[in-house]
């Protein structure tokens, strides 16, 4: 189906190829996880498939690519587009018109579909993606689930033989990722259809993928196997494999099922209820009564919450609970309709936005709209003059987050984990009190993750507020004193991070869904209580 022999491909003004004599075949009907670290390939490697490289890149590519007989670099686009599936990371950027059935329509009517095979295949690919109530609606209304199947529903609708997703769920809650999932799982085990999907977050996928290519990056050799096989040789994996290589579980676990089928680990017992959060002096944030709609339709209804300095609060729920619209609530970009916000003992409405900002530090789920300066070094710079602070050495700031080298760099022209770290670097140079993030892991790897993770523990240390609007309960596991849920703009849960994690189907680490104990969050957890 797929082969690539001593594929290597340089992007233009790069000095270095991303990917390097790779050859690898994919056979029909497999269905193929792509993993690796940050700026390895894995995009790249995908956009060979269909002949966006180089065909829309540019760049140099030696060696070969045949998709179906086909090769990509010497047909066009067009013709491609029938063979090779793609859906990327943000569904919005591939819809055309305002419906979902008309967005399934379009693509048939620029390939000359018969009206006739139109709306069968319409009916079909409803069917297939579960999605024929949705067929009437408009595309701005549906949540980040129902998006992502309705574009790969509009793929279908060309009929191709392979399916190529981008990181697929990175902006989805655990729910509606299970659901996409599921979707493709049944394409391929039911029409025998060629999946080919990358990832970062591995804990959500790797179970269903029959097969595993990592890529290591900076001219590491690809690892190719199944993915018990594979995980074995990463220097990162989800949580439960990392536990499996931790305490020599063979073969490794890919479900919290497999993973029970082991005999209990020797954990110490409980020795008492674990400590409640303290909550001392003034709260840096306080929510009152809190309404806001948009055009009629409610997002917030009736908020009521508190938080404090020297607390790392994540803040979950399903797309479209009214998370983003809370956090821009606080810092001025949006207005209560009904009830207040106040932001160190400042209500939002009688407070200038530019002093807000210097109090609140915020990064948005696209920090595109932060990043303008010709250098990452500049972006730093503008925003300490914006602050009134002084000139200042981003040196460290940059190392710190693992951005020394890019420092002369031009923001826009970095991956999607590099510019989120970017925007972060940029907000933490202006010192704010409170700092908001919204969906932060969005295109950044284990090893990434990580990192900001050492971050939001430095900047609770400092006695900062942070809030984490985020879909990764992994990361929630690891840094959030308190989890708060919404559902319908409503706060329905709001507790102590285990506690939470305890009582939640869906909003659990693989940890505590493991073994059912609000003390074992992550991997470190169980290690250190094991007898």
């Amino acid at each position: 189906m797929i082969t690539l022999e001593h594929l290597t491909y340089t992007y233009p003004q790069a000095s270095q190829p991303v990917l390097n004599d790779l050859s690898l075949e994919i056979d029909d009907g497999d269905f193929v996880l792509v993993a690796g670290p940050s700026g390895s390939g894995k995009s790249t490697l995908l956009r060979c498939l269909n002949g966006l490289v180089p065909h829309f890149y540019g760049g140099h590519l030696t060696g070969s690519v045949r998709v179906a007989g086909v090769n990509p670099v010497a047909e066009s686009p067009r013709r491609m587009a029938g063979i090779v599936g793609m859906v990327f990371q943000d569904p919005e950027t591939q819809f055309v018109v305002d419906t979902v059935e008309s967005e399934l329509v379009f693509a048939m009517e620029n390939a000359n579909v018969p009206p006739a095979d139109m709306r069968r295949r319409v009916e079909e690919v409803l069917d297939q993606l579960n999605i024929t109530p949705l067929r009437q609606r408009r595309i701005s209304t549906l949540s980040g689930g129902e998006k992502q199947r309705v574009a790969i529903a509009a793929i279908l609708t060309l009929r191709p033989q392979v399916l190529v997703l981008d990181e697929p769920t990175s902006q989805l809650d655990p729910q509606a990722a299970e659901e996409v999932l599921i979707a493709l799982r049944q394409l391929n085990t039911d029409l025998g259809m060629t999946i080919i999907l990358s990832e970062h977050r591995l804990e959500r996928v790797v179970q269903f993928a029959d097969r595993l290519l990592y890529l290591p990056g900076q001219g590491g050799d690809l690892i190719d196997g199944t993915p018990q096989e594979v995980l074995r040789h990463m220097p990162a994996v989800p949580p439960l494999a990392d536990l499996g290589r931790q305490v020599g579980w063979r073969p490794l676990p890919l479900t919290i099922r497999e993973a029970r089928r082991y005999p209990p680990l020797p954990l110490k017992a409980d020795t008492g209820s674990p400590a409640q959060p303290e909550r001392a002096g003034e709260p840096a944030i306080r929510i009152e009564k809190l309404h806001y709609a948009y055009g009629g339709t409610p997002a917030l209804a009736g908020i009521d919450l508190q938080t404090w300095g020297g607390k790392v609060v994540a803040l979950m729920g399903r797309n479209g609970s009214g998370k983003s619209t809370l956090l821009k609530h606080l810092v001025g970009l949006l207005s209560p309709q009904s009830g207040r916000v106040l932001v160190m003992g400042q209500d939002t409405r009688k407070v200038d936005t530019e002093e807000l900002v210097k109090l609140v530090g915020y990064v948005p789920q696209n920090p595109n709209s932060l990043l303008f300066a010709d250098t990452v070094a500049d972006e730093l710079a503008f925003t300490r003059r914006a602050h009134s602070l002084p000139d200042h050495d981003p040196g460290e700031l940059l190392k710190a987050l693992h951005l020394g080298g890019l420092r002369e760099r031009y923001p826009r022209d970095l991956s999607v984990g590099e510019r989120q770290r970017v925007a972060l670097a940029a907000i933490l140079a202006a010192e704010p009190q409170i700092i908001l993030l919204d969906e932060p892991t969005r295109g950044l790897d284990y090893a990434q993750k990580g990192l900001l993770e050492e971050i939001l523990h430095a900047e609770k240390r400092a006695g900062h507020c942070v809030i984490v609007v985020t879909h990764d309960v992994e990361l929630a596991a690891a840094c959030a004193d308190r989890v708060v849920i919404l559902a319908d703009g409503q706060v329905i849960e709001d507790g102590p991070t285990g506690a939470v994690m305890a009582r939640s189907l869906v909003f659990s680490s693989q940890m505590v869904k493991l073994l059912r104990d609000e003390r074992y969050l992550t991997v470190p957890d169980v290690l250190r209580d094991l007898a």
